[in-house]
């Protein structure tokens, strides 16, 4: 089994304990997913998950891995720092086009709900 790793990070304006109910709690880009939730820590807005079975792949990899820990930014926003890991089965690689697409689909969801907490102060209060 190999794994394959990357880190994404981003900022917002929106505070972490906002965006930690918005994004890593209620969040979602798939349509279908079978999850094993690791770990929820709601006073350092950290949250691990494993995908186990889901339409964002199909044999490979074995699962996938997501880290996500937000944190206050000097602005007064957040920082969200993030690390997937893929996890395959045998020696079976994941090409870096899909990588790099994963990271586009993250940085999409995470400014959509970034617009919709912007455009909606009075939620996730």
């Amino acid at each position: 089994m190999g794994i394959f790793a990357y880190d994404f990070e981003t900022t917002s304006v929106i505070t972490p304990d906002r965006l930690f109910k918005a994004y890593a709690i209620d969040g979602s880009r798939f349509k279908y997913v079978k999850q094993r939730i690791d770990e929820i820590d709601n006073a350092n807005f950290t949250y691990g998950y494993s995908l186990i079975e889901s339409d964002a792949f199909t044999g490979t990899p074995e699962k996938i891995t997501y880290e996500f820990k937000l944190v206050a930014s000097p602005e007064g926003g957040s920082i969200l720092k993030s690390i997937c890991k893929y996890h395959t089965e045998g020696d079976q690689e994941i090409k870096e086009e899909k990588i790099q697409s994963s990271k586009v689909k993250a940085a999409r969801l995470f400014k959509a709900v970034e617009a919709y907490l912007l455009a909606n102060p009075n939620v996730y209060n």
